[in-house]
């Protein structure tokens, strides 16, 4: 019996498709915090270091370099079209990364557990939608 879980049903004949410049807006959409985040670092380069010691991370000069080309280098791959399943799984492995460092819930102080958990969980749905886009254009891109 052959594995069917992988692939995905197709559209109905006569669904209309998402038109392209709509398409690539959910996609700037979806990679606009980290395109502002990129480049608000790359102003700021004291503030992106200052942020990554404040979590512990390190070394943090090369840290905060390496995040701002990853944020800035995976949305392009994303808008561009190139590799984009690549730069969709780099920023949901660094989302769901990010998050477990950042948004902490569980060990906050009771006056901030609900915005850290809001934050935590929405955080994790920007990782899902990454997920979605990779697969979908490793479903539609592949080579048969």
């Amino acid at each position: 019996m052959a594995d069917t879980s992988s692939t995905l049903p197709a559209a109905p004949a006569g669904t209309p498709r998402l038109p392209r410049w709509l398409r690539w807006m959910a996609l700037l959409l979806l990679c606009g915090a980290y395109l502002q985040g990129g480049l608000v670092k790359l102003m700021d380069f004291s503030g992106a270091v200052a942020e990554m010691e404040h979590f512990g991370v390190a070394p943090a000069v090369p840290m905060a370099a390496a995040i701002i080309a990853l944020e800035l280098g995976a949305s392009a791959m994303i808008l561009l079209g190139r590799w984009r399943w690549l730069g969709a799984l780099a920023l949901a492995v660094f989302t769901v990364a990010a998050t477990f460092l950042a948004n902490r819930f569980w060990s906050a102080p009771p006056d901030a557990r609900f915005m850290l958990a809001n934050a935590f969980f929405e955080h994790l749905g920007l990782a899902g939608a990454f997920l979605l886009v990779a697969w979908e254009d490793l479903r539609t891109h592949r080579s048969p």
